[in-house]
């Protein structure tokens, strides 16, 4: 029985970096549809400038990230991103640049948004510049979603904004309160699926969708 896994997430939301690997192996299942569906959580009215108080706090939060999941945050990273004040903590461009790979190149979009934390969290680079994006996508070869982001055009952002309405539609529905955010449907139903068990136990959670 073919199932969906609807994943709620913002590309600079820690936990969701901190969930990686999980899932991984979601995108990975037999019978299991990974579809990533972006927030818009730290976007638009929820990006904020960078200031030295948020970015201890960030920081502090990504270090007991990285113990609870062994996911890397260097002090590249520390240093040139959460230091640096000029840049913003606004998840709008990647979140685009995510959307472009989802209308040019769909099956590599999971690829797409490891590449880009992992441009973040562990490289130290600015992903909420273009040009980041763009270097960072024409690397992994996503050329055609490279050039839709050169110059995002009417269709690349109508297609983004849809994305991230329906997301937020399901947060509501759902009554979630932030990403990662995990819900499966199958027969036209749809579960919340319990989010903490991703990082407390993600062998019981990989289960769980499995045996749904």
């Amino acid at each position: 029985m073919n199932k969906t896994l609807h994943y709620l997430f913002d590309p600079l939301c820690g936990w969701c970096y901190g969930a990686g690997a999980t899932v991984a192996e979601l995108a990975a299942m037999p019978g299991v549809e990974l579809r990533l569906l972006p927030s818009g959580l730290f976007s638009g009215e929820g990006a904020r400038p960078m200031t030295h108080d948020f970015a201890t706090y960030a920081w502090s939060n990504d270090q007991r990230i990285e113990r609870l999941t062994g996911q890397r945050f260097s002090e590249q990273y520390r240093s040139d991103v959460l230091a640096d004040q000029r840049q913003m903590f606004d998840s709008g461009p990647a979140t685009v640049a995510l959307t472009a790979v989802a209308l040019t190149t769909p099956v590599r979009e999971f690829e797409a948004l490891k590449v880009i934390q992992q441009a973040r969290y562990v490289e130290g680079r600015d992903v909420t510049s273009l040009d980041t994006l763009v270097a960072v996508l024409k690397a992994q070869g996503l050329d055609d979603a490279a050039q839709r982001l050169v110059q995002p055009d009417a269709a690349l952002l109508d297609a983004n904004r849809a994305r991230v309405i329906e997301a937020q539609a399901l947060l509501q529905q759902f009554g979630a309160r932030g990403v990662p955010t995990f819900i499966l449907e199958q027969n036209g139903q749809r579960q919340l699926l319990p989010s903490n068990a991703v990082f407390s136990n993600p062998k019981a959670f990989l289960a769980q969708v499995a045996s749904a």
